[in-house]
C-alpha cells in the first residue's frame, strides 16, 4: 500500500511579505519553517513578557508584522497573524 504524505500542504514553501521577510529572512519556506524562525528571533531579542511568557512584547520589526498599534501578542493569535504575511506560490 502506498503511503501519501499527508503533511505536503503543510510543508509546501510559501511567499512571504517583506515585513515577515525582514524579521525571518528571504523566502519561499514553509510555515513551520517560519514559525521556527519567528520563536528563535523573539527569544535571542528577548521579545517574551517576563510575567506572561505566552505574549509577546513586540520591537519594532514584529510590530511591522503583527499590527503597529499591538502592545502584545498572545502566541496563539501570532499563527494567524503570521498567515496574513504568507501566500502560496501561483
Amino acid at each position: 500500500m502506498k503511503q501519501t504524505n499527508k503533511n505536503s500542504k503543510f510543508m509546501q514553501p510559501l511567499l512571504l511579505s517583506d515585513e515577515l521577510a525582514a524579521v525571518v529572512g528571504k523566502g519561499p519556506m514553509p510555515r513551520t519553517e517560519v514559525t521556527k524562525k519567528i520563536w528563535a528571533y523573539i527569544k535571542k531579542h528577548d521579545r517574551q513578557d517576563p510575567k506572561n511568557r505566552r505574549n509577546i512584547l513586540p520591537d519594532e520589526k514584529l510590530a511591522a508584522v503583527f499590527g503597529k498599534d499591538r502592545k502584545s501578542v498572545n502566541m496563539f493569535e501570532m499563527t494567524k497573524l503570521l498567515n496574513e504575511h504568507m501566500t502560496a506560490p501561483k
